[in-house]
């Protein structure tokens, strides 16, 4: 589909789709609650049918509260005439941290999650830009860490992402607002996916973190098999051998993390590893575990800019041993499903 066509099809159907359900979801709230009452005896689990309705409520509900915002500040600043502009991209970040406070605050209690540091934390005062590095694995991680940035350590994310994720409406506003970028795991042709990636890593500032997911997607085993097997086709034997050694994480893609150690110099690197939903893949899961009852764990280590190594192929050995490390403390840490 074409660009002009996608985004008529996220700004002027999806986006007004979405506010007229979460009317009509409020308007028969009396009517779903009867329902999944009536569920609950049947169901197993504790009030699972009533928490699943009240989290996609809620979640309904705060997309509609922002795509309203959002409107509110496309028109103050002129009708989009300033919108990226830093002080309307500090706004941005401000009510998106906000957001995430109030609905994570919620869904933990709702869905009994519980989240700890491992180890040493990031300064809660930025002290200069980093580069984020986080494993990718279940639905949800990217909001975590978005949380953890903004809020225990006021960060402002650039994030590069996967383009499916657009297709939300309050992420496609927000991040065409700040610094992000939205790419393809499949590009056209000719698209020069680590020119955006350099670019968006350009010119951070003290507070700035740029965040990378090295593995391109989620965690999934068929999703580990044809990485393996590209490795194998692009002739990187020993580097498929490493890849078949972990088994927790998808092997890396250099691509993008070169692009941004090139892109900025002067920052440090912060790797991210985290476990605790690392089984829930589907929705079906998801269905099966509420309430999760469910501890997440993260990890963060700091890497000195002056402990990276300076040539490309050094690079990406070294990022090939983050990740084998990434890989054993999952496995040291990873809870066993029920």
């Amino acid at each position: 589909m074409r660009r002009p066509l996608v985004w008529v099809l996220r700004r002027l159907v999806i986006a007004p789709a979405v506010v007229v359900l979460t009317v009509l979801m409020w308007v028969t709230l009396p009517g779903w609650l009867l329902v999944a009452a009536a569920l609950a005896p049947v169901l197993p689990g504790r009030w699972r049918a009533l928490r699943l309705l009240w989290l996609v409520l809620l979640y309904l509900t705060f997309e509609s509260l922002l795509l309203a915002v959002l409107l509110g500040l496309w028109l103050a600043s002129g009708f989009g005439w300033r919108i990226r502009s830093p002080y309307f991209a500090g706004i941005h970040y401000d009510l998106v941290q906000g957001t995430l406070i109030a609905f994570f605050r919620e869904a933990r209690r709702v869905l009994a999650l519980r989240i700890r540091t491992d180890g040493p934390q990031p300064s809660r005062v930025p002290d200069g830009p980093v580069l984020v590095m986080c494993r990718h694995a279940g639905p949800g991680d990217s909001f975590v860490l978005m949380y953890a940035l903004l809020h225990w350590y006021h960060r402002e994310p650039r994030v590069v992402l996967k383009n499916t994720l657009a297709w939300d409406p309050a992420i496609d506003v927000i991040l065409n607002r700040v610094p992000a970028r939205f790419i393809s795991t499949d590009p056209a042709p000719g698209e020069d996916l680590e020119s955006h990636i350099a670019s968006l890593a350009t010119g951070l500032d003290v507070n700035d973190a740029f965040v990378i997911f090295p593995e391109g997607g989620n965690f999934t085993a068929a999703r580990r098999d044809r990485a393996i097997a590209r490795l194998h086709k692009l002739g990187l034997d020993r580097m498929a051998v490493r890849a078949e050694e972990m088994i927790h994480v998808l092997a890396p893609r250099p691509g993008g993390v070169l692009a941004a150690l090139e892109a900025a110099p002067e920052a440090d690197v912060l790797m991210v590893a985290h476990t605790g939903l690392d089984h829930l893949l589907t929705v079906g899961d998801l269905w099966r575990e509420l309430p999760m009852d469910k501890q997440i764990t993260m990890r963060w280590w700091r890497v000195a800019r002056e402990e990276i190594p300076a040539d490309r192929e050094e690079r990406i050995e070294w990022l090939f041993q983050w990740w084998e490390r990434i890989d054993d403390w999952i496995e040291d840490h990873r809870l066993e499903p029920l």
